[in-house]
């Protein structure tokens, strides 16, 4: 009884350490994608802010034009 016992806790052990792996392997992958993904979101938003500037410069422009 107790040698299998302690063979359960090796192979328990041994499936534990495996499972840590592959989630410390997963938790880097995922901090290297969310890396990207906010610079991602970063372009976006810059793109956006960009193009709501250039179209309030624009709609004022072709308003003062317009009273003219």
């Amino acid at each position: 009884m107790s040698k299998n016992l302690n063979e359960y806790r090796g192979e328990v052990l041994t499936h534990l350490e495996y499972i840590k792996e592959k989630v410390d392997a997963n938790h880097e992958h995922l901090e290297r994608v969310n890396g990207r993904l906010r610079k991602a979101e970063n372009n976006i938003t810059a793109i956006k802010t960009t193009g709501t500037t250039l179209a309030t410069i624009i709609g004022a422009f072709l308003t003062w034009l317009g009273l003219k």
